[in-house]
């Protein structure tokens, strides 16, 4: 018999799944690893690029370390406007190749509150970005950004740095971190990074910019060097000067240098990392259009870091988007990414004081200040109704001019990402003593706050909003202010804290007369009792919130709910089941998916607690499917957590693989 050689090969093209040889087969399930995003953040450079080749050489020999697998740090130092972002934009625009892992952006600005960083919550959106949930523990965050950039070579971004210790705590495993800041930071020296000051363009370099945009024929080389001396060598302002010229080409160089000397004096602010380039954006402003003036004004009023057409239609600017285009043409405003979205615009610091300078006495500023402040009252209230329906809430409805949200989920990242703007008109309202707005704006961010668990903003907003609901003789409104500030509390752990916000709410108890209102804290009440080991107490709370919720539906099943865990704490998983039983019903009626989803894995503990690991597996499965189906991440990792509990008390093997194999897929 003759004997045949057989040889089995994969050749061609790189293969990106999986490869199968058999004689035959049968049953076969190939499953793809769940893909990783790959996030790109930073922004593409805007324009011509001159004079930065040591920057550059920096970062490149930075970018050797990070491809053999280390961590690089590069820092540059200097002015506003300077072009530290459009340095850093350049080199990932040529290198982003080099980072599989994608490239992030962080604006610590948006971050800083009274001189801290919310760190947390900035770790929270780099980890999302990665594809990781982020845990609701803030201290795990850290550890969590660590083991998620292990394995991944990304490039961060960290802009408007103020201390070294901000950008310890923010360093990868591994990958490239790039920071801009206008202060020296020699500290970060000691852990390895390259510090360097970014200086003016030189007057040759500025001029071989300019000569650039407006080519050969146009203003005499010692006009172009004093129009780059007039700017200060700031690239900002050159390119604000230079987009006049380009859109004017009437325009003689001689007479934009001539109006530039004119404002001298002013231009010597310059020399302050203050500085709002005075003389250069009141040229700028000054060859606006209508539409482009009214959306300077809004820049200045505005108390937030970010604008967008919809605020600015909202306020009244005419031809907003056009207004918008001809900003953005004159570097004014630049884009903010985020993922998909490029409706979100913020102006550079020097611009914003500008045009805060540009609004001081600008008649009509009070109004536009309060057009700015109802817009987000009543986008908010919009969002609100969108996650939570028929929720208790003691404002009227507002916002029903605005647009609204397509899904909860679109109207949570709306809040999310307007969370630094949330709380700066918080804040600015408060000091104009618009106290019913402090309140409203408060009780419409709840869902945010608690959601995002954003505890720095939902702290000092509330503790605003408390003052302000007494000063506006809302006692229902002091005591819900005060309930929300003890979930945030309590939320942390923090019960004493929350013990204490709880008893002065009870001291308004007498003035309110919705019962609803007074439930709000026994439920809190109950919570605590719960974590202080007193189910007991805990029942007889949730009881009296229950009956204070009477009538309304969707109170009355988030307390039954609450009502049925103290239950089964407290041993009586059989009277559980029956508060639950009539709570799904109520929620099927109604149509309440989010407590469609809950309801399910309490009944799987009332179940285990009676020795039913059969029927309590039925029931958590129930409620992983629904927390996978709405993205509910948080929630399925607690139904699969019972599921391996229960996979073990029934010997199924089958039913643990599942439950691991999904854990391990969710993001952490």
């Amino acid at each position: 018999m003759e004997r045949h050689e057989v040889a089995n090969t994969v050749s061609g093209a790189t293969v990106g799944g999986h490869v199968v040889q058999a004689g035959s087969i049968g049953a076969l399930h190939l499953h793809q690893p769940r893909a990783v995003p790959r996030p790109h953040q930073i922004r593409s450079p805007h324009g011509p690029f001159v004079n930065r080749e040591p920057e550059l050489a920096a970062l490149t020999e930075a970018l050797g370390r990070v491809v053999e697998g280390g961590l690089g740090v590069v820092v540059f130092t200097g002015l506003g406007g300077v072009g530290k972002t459009e340095l850093i934009a350049r080199f990932t625009e040529e290198h982003r190749e080099h980072f599989p892992g994608g490239d992030l952006y962080a604006d610590l600005k948006a971050y800083r509150h009274q001189g801290g960083v919310d760190l947390p919550e900035l770790l929270a959106g780099f980890l999302r970005a990665l594809g990781t949930e982020p845990p609701a523990a803030e201290a795990e965050r850290f550890t969590a950004f660590r083991t998620a950039t292990a394995e991944r070579r990304c490039l961060f971004f960290l802009d408007n740095v103020e201390h070294a210790a901000e950008v310890r705590a923010l360093l990868p495993s591994c990958g490239l971190v790039v920071v801009a800041s206008r202060r020296r930071l020699p500290a970060l020296r000691t852990d390895g990074a390259v510090v360097r000051r970014l200086g003016p363009l030189s007057a040759r370099a500025g001029a071989e910019l300019v000569r650039g945009w407006v080519g050969p024929g146009r203003g005499t080389d010692g006009e172009l060097a004093e129009l780059v001396e007039l700017c200060g060598g700031l690239p900002l302002a050159l390119n604000a000067v230079g987009s006049q010229l380009l859109d004017r080409d009437h325009l003689p160089v001689g007479r934009v240098v001539a109006e530039l000397h004119d404002r001298e004096g002013r231009l010597a602010m310059l020399e302050d990392e203050e500085s709002d380039l005075g003389a250069t954006y009141d040229l700028v402003y000054e060859r606006l259009s209508a539409p482009g003036r009214a959306l300077y004004h809004l820049i200045g009023v505005h108390p937030g870091p970010f604008v967008s057409a919809e605020l600015a239609r909202a306020v009244g600017v005419e031809r907003a988007g056009q207004a918008i285009g001809e900003l953005r043409g004159v570097h004014v405003l630049d884009e903010v990414l985020d993922g998909d979205r490029e409706d979100r615009f913020r102006a550079h610091d020097v611009v914003r004081l500008h045009a805060y300078g540009r609004t001081r006495e600008l008649a009509g500023r009070g109004e536009l200040l309060a057009a700015v402040v109802a817009y987000y009252r009543g986008r908010a209230s919009v969002a609100d109704r969108a996650m939570a329906g028929s929720r208790l809430r003691l404002q009227d409805p507002s916002g029903d001019d605005l647009p609204g949200f397509a899904s909860d989920t679109a109207a949570l990242e709306w809040l999310y990402a307007e969370r630094a703007n949330f709380r700066a008109v918080v804040e600015e309202a408060a000091r104009q003593g618009w106290h019913g707005e402090v309140w409203r704006l408060c009780e419409s961010l709840w869902l945010l706050y608690h959601d995002r668990r954003l505890y720095q903003d939902w702290i000092a907003t509330h503790r605003l909003g408390i003052e302000s609901a007494q000063w506006d003789n809302q006692p229902a409104a002091v005591v819900r202010m005060r309930n929300q500030l003890a979930r945030a509390h309590f939320d942390r752990k923090e019960y004493r804290l929350a013990a204490e916000q709880l008893a002065l709410a009870a001291e308004q108890v007498p003035l309110v007369t919705d019962r609803r209102v007074v439930g709000v804290l026994h439920e809190t009440d109950g919570l605590l009792c719960l974590a202080d080991g007193r189910p007991g107490d805990a029942v007889r709370r949730f009881t009296l919130a229950l009956a204070a919720n009477r009538g309304d539906e969707h109170g009355e099943i988030v307390q039954s709910y609450n009502l049925a865990q103290a239950l089964i704490a407290d041993g009586r998983a059989q009277e559980a089941l029956a508060r639950l039983a009539e709570a799904t019903a109520q929620a099927e009626r109604t149509r309440d998916e989010d407590m469609l989803m809950k309801l399910p894995l309490v009944r799987a503990r009332a179940h285990r607690a009676l020795g039913q690991p059969e029927l309590a597996a039925v029931h958590a499965g129930d409620c992983a499917r629904r927390a996978e189906e709405r993205g509910q991440y948080a929630k399925e990792a607690q139904a699969h957590t019972l599921l391996l509990a229960l996979a073990e008390e029934l010997d199924d093997a089958e039913l643990a693989e599942r439950s691991r194999a999904r854990l391990r897929e969710l993001p952490e």
